[in-house]
């Protein structure tokens, strides 16, 4: 009876940290991000007119036209857009759409109660971006949406050459110059800047700030230089054979994948193993897998058993 006490004990905290992991955090950090937002659009770009882009900027230029809620405006304008993200992503996308739109909406009418942050346009425009930025990062990073054009643009890239952030690029571009007509182009092009600084954020938020490299080293010493990387930085190598079109030579191919402080590293790992090695370094723009992340505990060991 006891062992099944335990085991059952066991099996429900497994089941419950799945569930926190899987379910309940991604809401939750949506959550904070939908509040990191509303704040920024509230008490930064609002107070001195400066727009987003997407449904959040057309809701914004409405809202100073006619005075209709910015919180009512961004949910009906984004129904059609989760309507058909819905029927192409499915349920998990919509259920995680719909609450980080609610909560968005709900921080926003919040947020209006707090006094203006800052008067200074180019603040407004740099610690608003920033802050709207790792806000979007947080809700897409963990699978919501605050904005329906995203989900328009991804359907559209499909069917066109352009890829998905040209689309919505394009599509903000002709609303800061509706902004423009409207508000003065200074409004536009304060607009655009606070966009760029977003967009950036945006990339670092949902890649995280380790940024991977992916190094390809060919080279007639690859077991060696392989072992050396393993002992010193705790990577694993992939082999790949290779020939040469010139020489006719079998050749191995080392394939590794390294955070950016650890480039220099593996330059100077190379340079002393092999100087006439050819090495490629290039940006990795998503891992899935821990082959990065390693614990420097969990790399010790695996090199003592080596």
């Amino acid at each position: 009876y006891l062992y099944t006490a335990v085991f059952l004990i066991k099996k429900d905290g497994e089941r419950m940290k799945h569930f926190f992991k899987e379910q309940l955090f991604p809401v939750i950090m949506i959550i904070v991000g939908a509040a990191c937002a509303a704040f920024s659009i509230e008490c930064f770009l609002i107070p001195n007119t400066i727009l987003d882009g997407g449904v959040t900027g057309v809701s914004m230029m409405i809202n100073y036209l006619t005075g209709i809620r910015l919180s009512i405006l961004v949910i009906v304008i984004n129904i059609p857009f989760f309507f058909v993200g819905y029927k192409a992503l499915g349920k998990r996308f919509l259920l995680r759409a719909v609450i980080a739109m609610a909560a968005f909406s709900g921080f926003l009418e919040v947020c209006k109660l707090i006094p203006t942050v800052t008067s200074s346009e180019l603040l407004a425009v740099v610690f608003g971006g920033v802050l709207l930025g790792v806000g979007v990062g947080t809700v897409l990073r963990h699978g919501g949406c605050l904005d329906g054009t995203e989900i328009a643009a991804m359907l559209l890239s499909k069917n066109v050459s352009a890829s998905t952030g040209q689309i919505i690029f394009m599509i903000n571009i002709f609303i800061y110059i509706t902004a423009g007509i409207l508000f003065g182009w200074d409004r536009a092009m304060l607009s655009l800047l606070t966009y760029f600084i977003t967009f950036k954020l945006i990339d670092i938020v949902q890649e995280g700030m380790e940024q991977a490299k992916a190094a390809m080293i060919i080279t007639d010493h690859a077991a060696d230089i392989a072992d050396t990387i393993y002992q010193q930085l705790g990577r694993t190598c992939t082999f790949i054979s290779a020939e040469g079109l010139v020489s006719g030579s079998t050749k191995t191919v080392l394939y590794c994948v390294i955070t950016r402080v650890e480039v220099s590293q593996l330059k100077r790992i190379i340079s002393e193993a092999d100087v006439s090695a050819f090495v490629t370094i290039s940006e990795v723009s998503e891992i899935i897998g821990n082959h990065v992340k390693s614990s420097s505990a969990a790399i010790d060991e695996k090199a003592l058993n080596q």
